[in-house]
């Protein structure tokens, strides 16, 4: 069990959301990788259809798709931890021309924070 308080978690949470938030304004999937669990999953839905399956497959569109946006900005709409739990919502606005909003799960392994599965939506007319 974890003794670090409410705060202390939090904090370590926005440093994550925050690495994952910078590799996507440069485009630069290894500023990002050290926030996701190397076992994480990604998924969304594209075109009407479910797309998705594992974390790779953000890192291939970010350096491949992306390009450096520094008009990018995001907000941690919320953060909900529970122990070694927790869920939070990041709206981006002007990444490579789009806007988005992520779900993340995470959880607190070895004392560290990292994500393990991302859901997101693509906002029309971004």
């Amino acid at each position: 069990m974890s003794n670090s308080t409410y705060i202390q978690d939090y904090n370590a949470i926005i440093a994550v959301l925050n690495k994952y938030n910078e590799g996507g304004a440069k485009a630069n999937s290894a500023i990002m990788q050290p926030a996701f669990n190397e076992n994480a999953t990604i998924f969304g839905i594209e075109n009407g259809k479910l797309t998705g399956g594992k974390i790779q497959t953000l890192y291939d569109v970010i350096d491949t798709s992306f390009r450096p946006s520094p008009e990018a900005s995001a907000a941690v709409v919320r953060v909900d931890i529970v122990g070694t739990a927790a869920s939070a919502r990041v709206d981006t606005d002007n990444i490579s021309g789009y806007r988005f909003t992520d779900f993340f799960n995470l959880l607190k392994a070895d004392g560290k924070w990292t994500i393990v599965s991302k859901i997101y939506h693509t906002h029309a007319g971004a």
